[in-house]
C-alpha cells in the first residue's frame, strides 16, 4: 500500500486529508475498497464534480478484473493486474467471483478473468456460483463485451486449467469478444501471467478512448508482507514433536517455528507455505541414472550453482507430468511413451503417471545417446511451495507459528517414496535449524466476525489442524460462542492427535462437544460423516441457530463424502427434497456460513 500512499504532493489533499485517507485504506479489505470507490463515483456523477460532462462519463468503461481463487494465486494474479492497469491510469475494479453480484453482468464492457481449477476440473469453491450462473440459463448475452482469460492450473492433473477453458467457451458462447486470447498456465506461471497481463491491458487501453483521472480507481489489496516464494522468511525450529503414539502407522509431526523479526502475523484459517528441499539422495540417483556430474555449473533458477544442488533445492524431480513425458518420448525415442500422448489417450497417460517419478520413467526407457544438464533443467519444473493450515492462533502464541505435518512415505512400482515436503520438516526441521516460509492470506476460511456465533468444526487427520488454532483465538478473545468438533483417524490410542487439548477444552467449556471416528478400532469402518449422520437432529439446529460450518482436509474423498452427509441431514430433519436440501447449503455457502479447505 505504501508505493499508493498519498499525500500532498502526489494528490490535490492536504497532508491531513491524505494521512485520513490512508489511515482507512489501509483498514478496508478489497471489497470495501471496491464499494466505496463505487460510492465515490456515484456521488462525483451526481454532484457534476467530474470534470467532464455527463454523457463522456456515461461512455467511460471500467475494467473488471474477476478472480475465482482456492489457494490465492489467482487472486494475486488479478491483483497485479489491478495495480497495473491503475499505473496505466485506466479504471478498474478487481473482484472476488464469491463477492460478484451477477446482475451487473450485462452491463460489463470490459473484463479480465483469471481463475485456477481445483480437483479434477472443478471451479474453485469461491467461483462455484458464478461458474453455476453462467452456465446457466439465466446468463445475459454478452455481445457487447470484451474478455480475456487467464487459466492457472497443474498439469499433473488429467482436467487441466478446465474451469479457465469452461469460462473461455462460455463467455465466447454468450457473444463476447475476446480481447487476447486465453493462456494456459502451469504450476510455474509468473512469468506467462505477467506477459498476458501487458498484452491483455494493451487490448484494454484501444477500447477505452477518455480516462478521466478523478473516476480511475481500483481494488487491490494492498502488497502486504514482504515475504513470498522467492523471498521466503528462515523461519527457526522451535520444537518438532511426533503427535502419534506407539504402533501407528502414521508419523504426525506438531511443528513449531519462530517468527521474531519478520513482522508477519496471521489470523485462524491462514496458511503457512513452505519451500522444501528434495532428498540428496533422490538428485543423486537421478543423476548417476544420466551419467551427469553433479558438480557441473548451471543456470538455475536461484542462479548459477552446482548441478546437483540445482535439484536438490530448484526443480521437482520426482513430479511426473505430461510435459516431461512429451519431451522425454522424443529424446529416447519410445514408442510406449508415444503412444500415451496420442490423442485420445489422455486417461491412460495419467494413469501412468500416478504413482511414478521421474527416474522411473529414466529406468524403463534409458537413453542411447546421454542428456545434457541444459536439457534435463529445461524439461522439469520449478520446486513449488507445500501449504500447510496453519494449527494455531497469533494472540495465544505471539511470534510463532504452528503447523501439524503427516509425513508422506509410501511404496510404488516397488520403490519407496517419500513426501518432499512432508519428510524435508520430519526429518530434516530439527530445533536451532531454520525452514523457509511465508503466509498465505486464507479469506474463505475465517471464523464468524461476531464470536456468540456458534461454530461446527469437521476435520479428520491433519485437518483437525485449523480448528486448534480456532479454539485457541476463541479462548483467548473470549468468544462467547459454542463450539464442536468432529475428528477422525485410525485409532484411538495411537492416533489422536491433541488429545489432551481437546480434553482441556472440554473441561473448561470452551469445546462444548466432540465427536470422534476412529475407522479401524472396530467391526466397522467410521468415518466423521457417520458421526454427522447419527447427530443429524441436532446439528440440524445448530445450523437453523446460525452455526457456521468449517470443513478442513482430503478434497477427493472426505470432503464429497461430508457435503453428501450434511445434505442427507438437511434433507431429513429439515423436511426438505435433496434438490432443496442442496440449494440450503449452497446458501450456507453464499452467506460464507459453510466453508471448506479442502486439499
Amino acid at each position: 500500500m505504501s508505493s499508493m500512499a498519498l499525500d500532498a504532493t502526489n494528490s490535490p489533499l492536504s497532508d491531513e486529508q491524505a494521512a485520513e485517507v490512508n489511515r482507512l485504506v489501509a483498514r478496508l479489505s478489497g471489497a470495501q475498497r471496491t464499494w466505496l470507490s463505487g460510492y465515490l463515483a456515484g456521488l462525483q456523477a451526481i454532484a457534476g464534480e467530474a470534470g467532464a460532462p455527463r454523457e463522456a462519463a456515461a461512455e467511460q468503461h471500467t475494467l473488471t478484473i474477476l478472480y475465482g481463487s482456492e489457494t490465492g494465486n489467482a487472486e494475486r494474479v488479478a491483483q497485479q493486474a489491478g495495480e497495473q492497469a491503475v499505473a496505466r491510469g485506466l479504471p478498474a475494479r478487481v473482484v472476488d467471483m464469491a463477492d460478484y453480484k451477477t446482475r451487473e453482468l450485462r452491463d460489463e464492457k470490459l473484463l479480465l478473468v483469471v481463475t485456477a481449477t481445483h480437483g479434477e476440473g472443478d471451479p474453485p469453491d469461491p467461483a462455484l456460483d458464478f461458474h453455476e450462473f453462467l452456465h446457466g440459463r439465466k446468463a445475459p448475452k454478452l455481445t457487447d463485451a470484451r474478455f480475456a482469460v487467464l487459466a492457472l492450473g497443474d498439469s499433473s492433473y488429467e482436467h487441466f486449467c478446465q474451469t479457465g477453458r469452461d469460462f473461455d467457451a462460455r463467455f465466447e458462447a454468450l457473444g463476447a469478444q475476446r480481447l487476447v486470447e486465453r493462456i494456459d498456465c502451469d504450476v510455474d506461471f509468473d512469468e506467462a501471467a505477467g506477459q498476458w497481463i501487458q498484452r491483455a491491458l494493451d487490448a484494454v487501453g484501444e477500447h477505452v478512448v477518455e480516462v478521466p483521472t478523478a473516476v480511475a480507481s481500483a481494488s487491490a489489496e494492498p502488497a502486504g508482507v514482504s515475504y513470498d516464494r522467492h523471498n521466503p522468511f528462515q523461519a527457526e525450529v522451535l520444537e518438532n514433536q511426533i503427535l502419534n503414539g506407539r504402533g501407528s502407522e502414521k508419523a504426525t509431526h506438531h511443528i513449531e517455528l519462530s517468527l521474531e523479526g519478520s513482522g508477519i502475523d496471521y489470523q485462524p484459517g491462514d496458511i503457512l507455505c513452505l519451500m522444501p528441499r528434495n532428498r540428496e539422495e533422490v538428485a543423486a540417483e537421478l543423476l548417476e541414472a544420466l551419467s551427469l556430474d553433479p558438480q557441473q555449473t548451471v543456470a538455475s533458477h536461484s542462479g548459477e550453482r552446482p548441478l546437483g544442488e540445482a535439484l536438490r533445492d530448484d526443480y521437482e524431480i520426482t513430479t511426473l507430468t505430461p510435459a516431461f513425458i512429451e519431451a522425454y518420448a522424443e529424446l529416447a525415442e519410445a514408442e510406449a511413451l508415444h503412444a500415451l500422448l496420442a490423442e485420445g489417450k489422455r486417461g491412460d497417460l495419467m494413469a501412468y503417471l500416478h504413482g511414478r517419478h521421474i527416474i522411473d520413467v529414466i529406468n524403463e526407457h534409458p537413453l542411447s545417446g546421454g542428456l545434457d544438464a541444459e536439457t534435463l533443467l529445461g524439461m522439469m519444473r520449478r520446486l513449488q511451495p507445500r501449504e500447510y493450515s496453519i494449527a494455531s492462533s497469533y494472540l495465544a502464541n505471539p511470534g510463532e507459528v504452528h503447523v501439524t505435518v503427516a509425513a508422506v512415505r509410501y511404496e510404488s512400482h516397488g520403490r519407496q517414496r517419500h513426501g518432499v515436503a512432508s519428510t524435508f520438516l520430519a526429518e530434516q526441521a530439527e530445533p536451532g535449524e531454520t525452514v523457509p516460509v511465508y503466509l498465505r492470506r486464507n479469506k474463505h476460511f475465517r471464523l464468524p466476525e461476531n464470536p456468540d456465533t456458534p461454530i461446527v468444526m469437521i476435520g479428520p487427520g491433519t485437518g483437525v489442524a485449523p480448528f486448534r488454532a480456532f479454539l485457541e483465538e476463541r479462548e483467548v478473545s473470549g468468544a462467547g460462542g459454542a463450539n464442536w468438533l468432529f475428528f477422525g483417524n485410525p485409532h484411538f490410542r495411537s492416533d489422536f492427535l491433541y488429545q489432551t487439548e481437546w480434553q482441556r477444552w472440554l473441561k473448561d467449556g470452551l469445546l462444548t462437544r466432540m465427536d470422534v471416528a476412529f475407522s479401524r478400532d472396530g467391526p466397522e469402518k467410521v468415518y466423521v460423516q457417520d458421526r454427522l449422520r447419527e447427530r443429524g437432529a441436532e446439528l440440524y439446529r445448530w445450523l437453523e441457530d446460525g452455526a457456521h460450518v468449517y470443513v478442513c482436509g482430503d478434497a477427493e474423498r472426505m470432503a464429497p463424502d461430508v457435503h453428501a452427509a450434511l445434505t442427507e441431514i438437511v434433507a431429513e430433519h429439515g423436511g426438505r427434497s435433496v434438490e432443496q436440501a442442496g440449494e440450503y447449503l449452497k446458501q450456507l455457502q453464499r452467506d460464507k456460513r459453510y466453508q471448506r479447505d479442502v486439499y
